[in-house]
C-alpha cells in the first residue's frame, strides 16, 4: 500500500506536497525575484523552498491529488524545469533475514515544481501510439524531458530497503543498530546520491527531533543498482546438522552493488580513472540465513582491468581494438589508489585475471596488469610463485577460453579452485549467531554475536567483467559456501546447489543487461551446469543484440546515466531554501561572537627551485627555514615548503612522478626543523602531508601540539605541461582545516620563456579552476590561500638596464616593469591576491655557487621568478625576503604570516540554535525584525551590519551608505512646484552655461497625467479630435505628448548632439530656446510632429564658444 501522497496547488504559488499519515514535505519553486529572504535565481541554480511540517499545520484548500507512491528519490533539473522523482510502484525482491526486506523499483513518476503542463497529458513519448497516430506531431505534442530517466529507473535494476542499510554488507552492519541511519550510507554505491543530496542537506539543518520524524516517515529513499534476489530452501532440507531444526525455511540471498563512481555502458566506461575507480565495479554478497540464529555472508568483487585503456565500438564481435592510453609510470598512481582502497575496505586481495593469452589486445592488458602489480608499493616484496600467509596482494592468471577448448568445455573452469583454495581458507567468511533462540523474531543485532569475519577478498576480472567472470565467481561462491557447511557439520546438497546456481545465473544476467544491454553469455552453463544447443543459440542472439545496442543505443544510455548522477556539463543543481533554518543560520552568523573565539598562528612559507641538483638535501637549510634565528622569536606553527625541479625534467620524468627525491627533501626539512625544536625544547614538528607533481613538491610540517585541531587534510595536483598531459609544469596543492579556518597552500611551476606571460596566465587559470579536492572543493573556497613557487614572470627591460638597476638597488623601477605585477594590475592573473613589498634583488638567474647573475652565453635577464602571493582577510604578512643559498641558479624566497584562527564552540552554538528554534516557534516574528542580508544578483550575500561600531553598513549595487543611510541608489528628484514637469528636452550637457531649464511649466489640464517624479508619461493621444493651438514649447517644436502616434510605433528618438553639428536652419529655434521661458499649452498634431522631426535632428543649445577640457588635475 502506498505510504505517501503527492498533492499540488498552482495559486498563489505553485506548491507540491509530499504527504504521509502524519507529516509532509512542502516544495515551492522560487521566482526570479526575491520572495521574502529567498535567494534570487541567477540562471545557474534552480532554487526551491522546502519545509517539513505536521499535517495539522497545513491548509489543504486548493490542493489536488496528483498520485501516490512509496518514497522520494530526489530532485533533478532538466532544462529549466525542476522535478521531484517519486517511486510509484515497487515489488518485493529479497528477504535477507526476517524483518530485512529489499524492494525493487518497478515504476517512478516525475512531478514538476515550477510548471503544471506535465499534468495535462500534452507531453508524452514521441514513440508512443498517441504520437504515432497524431496527424500533426508538431502541434504541441512533445516528448517528456524526463522520459529517458524514467525508463532507466524502471528497468528493474534499482533496489531499496526501508528496514536496513542496503549499501552495507552484513559484516559492516553487524555491530550497528537496526534503526535505519541515512548518515551511514555508502555514497560509492548510492545511485541517487546526486538527486537526494539537496534533501540530505536540508535534513542536516533540522533539529534532532525533526530529523527523527523525517527519517521515521521514510519519505527519503536511497537506492542501489545491481541485483537482489532470494530463494527459499525448504525446511525439509537439512542445511546444517549442528543447528536446531525448525519449521522455517532457510533463505539464500544474493546482493550485487554496482559502484556509481565510474558508471557507464560497455564501451563508454572502461578501465580506471585518476581517483582509482574502475568501470563495472560490483560487490557481490552471498548470504545464507539458517533459522533460527545463523547468518553467513561471503563477499567478492569484480571490476575492469585497473589501467587506463579504451575500446572503440565495432560491428565484428571480438575485433574491437583495445588501446592503452597511458604509460605504466603515468598509470601507477591510480592503480595504487585502487588496490589500497580494496585493502582498506576488505583486507588482503587475491586478483583472478581471466584474460586470454592469445588475443593481442587482452595480452597487452594482462602484461600491463602484471607490471602494475609488481610495481605496487604494498606488494613489491612478495614472491608471486609462493603464497605467503602475510601477502596483502596475490594474483592468479587463468586463461578461461584456452581451458574451455579442452574436452571438459566450460567445466574446465572448475580447475581454478586448486589455485584459490589457499586464499579461500585464509580469507574465511562472515558468520554471526543469535544469542537466544527465544528471540528469533527480533531483527536487531543487539543480541547477535560475531563468530567469524571475512579478512580478504577475491577480485575477478575478464575483459568486460561479465561472462567469464560470472562463471568463476559462481565457482568461488560455491567453494566458500561448501567450506562453511562442512565446518558446520552440513553438506552442500543438490537442493542448495541448484538454488545457488540459479540465483547466480540471474545475477549474471542482471549485471550484463546493465553494462552491455543483454543477458550474460554462458548463463545456460551457470544455470544448469552444462552447455546445450539452445544455450549456444541464445548466446549468438545476445551477441548480435549487443552489437546493435553498443553501436546505436549506448550513447543515449550513457547520457541518461550521467544525468542521473549529475555529471552532465550543462546540468544545473537544485538549491533547496529552507526559510526557517536559513533565518536561524543568518541570526547565528550575526551572533557569531557569542560562540567564536580567535587565536593567532604563525605560518612560514618558502619556495626554492632546486634546478635538479642531487646534492640539495645534504645542504643546511636553517638559513632559509629560520632566517631570523633569535631565541626571543616564536618559531612558526606551520611550515609550508615548496620545491620546483627536484628532479631533472627529462622526457621520461615529466610523464610520471618519482617520490624518492621528494622523500629525501622531506627528511632534510624535518631534520632541520626538529633539530631546532630539540635545542629550544619546543614541541617537535610532524609531517602533515606532502604532494608531488614530477619536479614540483609541497611539504607541510605542523607542530605536534596542534595536530588535534587539524582535520580534513587533502591534496591534489594539476598538470599544465603539454596541454595538461605532462607534469613538467603545473601545481600541487594541500588544504586542511585548522579549527574552523580553512587553509590552502599551492606550489606551482608555470610556463617558462620571456614572452610567454599569456601562457603563464593560462597555467594559473587552469590550476585555479581545474584543481579540485574532495567534494569538488576548489582552491578559492578557503579562508586563507597562499601560492608559492616559480611563476617564471620576467622583467620587461633590457638585460643591462636590469643589471644596472639591481646594482643601484632601484627595485621599485624594476617592479614597475615586472610582468607579474603588470598582469595582476590588468586583472589577467592572480586576481585579488596580494604580494608584500619586494625589497630584495631578483632571484633568477645566478651562476651556480656564485653571487653573480648569469655569465653564460645566453646571459639571462635577472628576474623575480620565485614569488609568494596570498589572499584572505585572516592573513597578515610579516616578512618577505630572500635567502642567500648558492645551491641553485635560483635563490630561495620565504615569507612569514600571522593567521587568525577561528575557533567555534560547537556545543554553545548548538545550544543557541535550539534556543532560536524555540523562539521562532513561540513567536514567528522574532527573527524577522533582525537585519537580514542582501542577496545580490550573482548569489553573493552582503550583510547590512557594519563591520565596526560607528561605521555605516557596507554598500552594494542597490544601496549606498551615503544616500540617506542606505536608501535605494536611484534617487527621486521632485519638481519645484506642482505646476512644473521635467523638461524631457533639456540639453544633454548638464554643464552648459546657457542650457534650457530642467523644469517646464505645464497647463492645468495636463497636471492629471504627471506622476510622482514630475514626469508626464508619453501616452498615445485619445481618438482624433479638433486640433488645438500649436505648441508654444519654445526650445523644441514638439512636446512629450506627441511622441507616439495613434496607430504606428516610431523608432526611438535620435539623441541630441552639440549645436556646432547642426544646420543653419535651426538658428531661430536656438535663439528662442536660449530665452529659457518655455511653456506647454497642448498636444501637437501629427503633421507638426513630422515637420519637427525633418527640420533638424541634431539640434541643441550648446554654445559654440564652449571649449572642452579633460577632467584631470591641473
Amino acid at each position: 500500500m502506498p505510504s505517501i501522497r503527492v498533492l499540488s496547488r498552482d495559486h498563489p504559488v505553485r506548491t507540491l506536497l509530499v504527504v504521509t499519515s502524519e507529516d509532509a514535505l512542502i516544495f515551492q519553486h522560487s521566482l526570479g525575484e526575491s520572495v521574502g529572504n529567498v535567494l534570487p535565481d541567477n540562471g545557474d541554480t534552480q532554487r526551491c523552498l522546502v519545509e517539513f511540517a505536521n499535517l495539522s499545520s497545513i491548509d489543504f484548500t486548493g490542493y489536488r491529488t496528483l498520485g501516490s507512491g512509496y518514497g522520494i528519490l530526489g530532485l533533478v533539473t532538466i532544462g529549466q524545469d525542476v522535478f521531484v522523482c517519486v517511486i510509484t510502484r515497487s515489488s518485493k525482491a529479497a528477504t535477507v533475514r526476517p524483518g530485512e526486506t529489499v524492494l525493487r523499483i518497478e515504476d517512478v513518476d516525475f512531478y514538476c515544481l515550477n510548471r503544471s503542463e506535465y499534468e495535462s497529458g500534452l507531453y508524452h513519448d514521441k514513440d508512443s501510439s498517441i504520437a504515432a497516430e497524431d496527424s500533426n506531431p508538431n502541434a504541441g505534442m512533445t516528448e517528456d524531458p524526463f522520459l529517458g530517466l524514467k525508463k532507466l529507473l524502471n528497468d528493474g535494476s534499482f533496489y531499496y530497503s526501508l528496514d536496513f542499510n542496503l549499501t552495507d554488507r552484513l559484516q559492516d552492519r553487524s555491530d550497528k543498530s537496526t534503526a535505519f541511519d541515512i548518515d551511514s550510507l555508502d555514497k560509492d554505491v548510492l545511485w541517487n546520491a546526486y538527486m537526494i543530496q539537496p534533501l540530505l542537506v536540508f535534513r542536516s539543518h533540522l533539529s534532532p527531533h525533526e530529523k527523527q520524524l523525517l527519517d521515521s516517515s521514510q519519505i527519503l529513499t536511497c537506492v542501489i543498482r545491481g541485483f537482489c534476489g532470494t530463494l527459499a530452501i525448504p525446511a525439509t532440507v537439512n542445511v546444517l546438522s549442528s543447528v536446531q531444526k525448525t519449521n522455517l525455511p532457510s533463505m539464500l540471498t544474493l546482493i550485487s552493488r554496482l559502484s556509481s563512481l565510474r558508471a557507464g555502458t560497455r564501451f563508454n566506461a572502461r578501465g580506471i580513472d585518476d581517483d582509482g575507480n574502475v568501470a563495472n565495479f560490483v560487490e557481490t554478497e552471498t548470504i545464507l540465513w539458517v533459522p533460527p540464529r545463523i547468518a553467513y555472508s561471503y563477499v567478492q568483487v569484480r571490476g575492469s582491468v585497473p589501467i587506463f585503456w579504451e575500446q572503440a565500438t565495432g560491428f565484428l564481435p571480438g575485433q574491437q581494438k583495445i588501446e592503452v592510453t597511458r604509460s605504466v609510470e603515468a598509470s601507477q598512481h591510480a592503480f595504487n589508489k585502487h588496490i589500497e582502497s580494496l585493502e582498506l575496505e576488505y583486507g588482503a586481495v587475491h586478483v583472478v585475471n581471466l584474460l586470454s593469452e592469445l588475443k593481442p589486445g587482452e595480452v597487452e592488458l594482462s602484461t600491463r596488469f602484471r607490471e602494475h602489480i609488481r610495481k605496487n608499493l604494498v606488494d613489491s616484496k612478495v614472491d608471486f610463485n609462493k603464497p605467503p600467509d602475510h601477502a596483502l596482494l596475490r594474483t592468479t592468471e587463468f586463461d578461461f577460453h584456452a581451458e574451455a577448448r579442452g574436452p571438459l568445455g566450460y567445466g574446465a573452469g572448475g580447475e581454478i579452485k586448486h589455485e584459490l583454495l589457499h586464499s579461500l581458507n585464509g580469507f574465511g567468511y562472515f558468520l554471526s549467531e543469535k544469542g537466544r533462540p527465544s528471540e528469533v523474531n527480533r531483527s536487531g543485532p543487539g543480541n547477535t554475536s560475531v563468530v567469524l569475519q571475512q579478512d580478504g577478498i577475491f577480485r575477478t576480472n575478464c575483459l568486460d567483467c561479465l561472462d567469464r567472470t560470472n562463471i568463476v565467481q559462481t565457482i568461488i561462491s560455491s567453494l566458500a559456501l561448501e567450506l562453511f557447511l562442512l565446518q558446520g557439520n552440513g553438506v552442500l546438497s543438490s537442493e542448495v546447489q541448484l538454488r545457488h546456481s540459479t540465483i547466480w545465473a540471474d545475477n549474471g544476467d542482471a549485471l550484463s543487461k546493465i553494462y552491455a544491454g543483454t543477458g550474460a553469455l554462458k548463463s545456460s552453463y551457470t544455470r544448469h551446469g552444462k552447455m546445450s544447443l539452445a544455450g549456444a543459440l541464445a548466446d549468438a542472439r545476445k551477441t548480435a543484440t549487443r552489437l546493435y545496442i553498443n553501436n546505436f543505443s549506448d550513447k543515449a544510455r550513457q547520457r541518461t546515466i550521467d544525468l542521473l548522477l549529475g555529471r552532465l556539463p550543462e546540468q544545473m543543481p537544485v538549491h533547496l531554501y529552507d526559510p526557517i533554518n536559513d533565518l536561524i543560520s543568518s541570526e547565528l552568523d550575526r551572533r557569531a561572537a557569542e560562540f567564536t573565539s580567535r587565536k593567532s598562528a604563525n605560518i612560514w612559507t618558502g619556495t626554492f627551485n632546486i634546478n635538479g641538483r642531487a646534492q640539495g638535501p645534504d645542504t643546511d637549510l636553517s638559513p632559509w627555514l629560520f632566517p631570523q634565528a633569535n631565541d626571543q622569536d616564536t618559531d612558526p606553527t606551520i611550515f609550508a615548503v615548496g620545491f620546483q625541479e627536484i628532479v631533472v625534467l627529462s622526457p621520461q620524468q615529466i610523464m610520471s612522478t618519482d617520490p624518492t627525491t621528494r622523500k629525501s627533501w622531506e627528511f632534510a626539512v624535518g631534520d632541520c626543523l626538529n633539530t631546532r625544536a630539540t635545542a629550544r625544547r619546543t614541541p617537535k614538528y610532524v609531517l602533515l602531508r606532502s604532494g608531488q607533481l614530477v619536479g614540483a613538491a609541497l611539504i607541510i610540517y605542523v607542530r605536534e601540539d596542534i595536530l588535534k585541531d587539524i582535520k580534513n587534510v587533502e591534496g591534489n595536483v594539476k598538470k599544465t605541461g603539454l596541454s595538461g598531459i605532462a607534469g613538467n609544469k603545473g601545481g600541487c596543492a594541500i588544504r586542511f582545516e585548522y579549527s574552523n579556518t580553512r587553509l590552502c597552500f599551492v606550489t606551482a611551476h608555470l610556463a617558462a620563456g620571456f614572452a610567454n606571460y599569456d601562457e603563464r596566465n593560462n597555467d594559473y587559470t587552469t590550476i585555479c579552476r581545474g584543481l579540485r579536492f574532495q567534494r569538488n572543493r576548489s582552491i578559492e573556497e578557503h579562508d586563507a590561500i597562499i601560492w608559492l613557487g616559480d611563476f617564471n614572470y620576467r622583467i620587461g627591460l633590457p638585460n643591462q638596464a636590469v643589471r644596472d638597476l639591481v646594482q643601484q638597488a632601484n627595485y621599485q623601477r624594476l617592479y614597475d616593469n615586472d610582468q607579474l605585477n603588470l598582469q595582476m594590475l590588468a586583472g589577467r592573473a592572480f586576481q585579488f591576491y596580494n604580494e608584500g613589498p619586494v625589497t630584495f634583488p631578483p632571484t633568477y638567474k645566478y651562476d651556480v655557487g656564485r653571487v653573480t647573475y648569469d655569465t653564460s652565453e645566453k646571459a639571462r635577464i635577472p628576474a623575480w621568478c620565485d614569488r609568494i602571493l596570498w589572499k584572505g582577510s585572516d592573513l597578515r604578512q610579516l616578512n618577505y625576503n630572500v635567502s642567500n643559498m648558492l645551491l641553485s641558479d635560483h635563490r630561495p624566497v620565504w615569507a612569514s604570516f600571522a593567521c587568525t584562527i577561528n575557533v567555534v564552540d560547537e556545543a554553545r552554538k548548538e545550544s543557541l540554535r535550539h534556543a532560536l528554534h524555540a523562539q521562532r516557534r513561540s513567536n514567528p516574528q522574532v527573527l524577522e525584525t533582525q537585519p537580514q542580508p542582501v542577496h545580490t544578483s550573482n548569489g553573493d550575500t552582503i550583510s547590512l551590519e557594519p563591520i565596526a561600531t560607528g561605521l555605516p553598513p557596507p554598500s552594494s549595487d542597490h544601496r549606498k551608505w551615503w544616500l540617506d543611510n542606505g536608501t535605494p541608489v536611484k534617487s527621486s528628484i521632485h519638481p519645484p512646484s506642482r505646476d512644473h514637469a521635467l523638461n524631457t528636452y533639456r540639453a544633454s550637457n548638464p554643464f552648459s552655461p546657457k542650457g534650457s531649464p530642467d523644469w517646464a511649466p505645464i497647463a492645468a489640464s495636463q497636471m492629471q497625467y504627471m506622476d510622482a517624479r514630475g514626469i508626464i508619461p508619453m501616452k498615445p493621444p485619445v481618438p482624433p479630435r479638433s486640433l488645438t493651438a500649436p505648441v508654444a514649447y519654445q526650445n523644441k517644436p514638439h512636446n512629450a505628448l506627441g511622441a507616439k502616434g495613434n496607430v504606428h510605433k516610431k523608432a526611438p528618438p535620435v539623441p541630441p548632439k552639440p549645436n556646432s553639428l547642426g544646420s543653419d536652419q535651426n538658428s531661430t529655434i536656438h535663439s528662442r530656446s536660449q530665452n529659457g521661458d518655455a511653456t506647454l499649452s497642448g498636444p501637437t498634431t501629427r503633421q507638426s510632429r513630422r515637420s519637427s522631426l525633418t527640420s533638424g535632428l541634431l539640434d541643441d543649445n550648446v554654445s559654440e564658444e564652449i571649449s572642452w577640457k579633460p577632467l584631470v588635475p591641473q
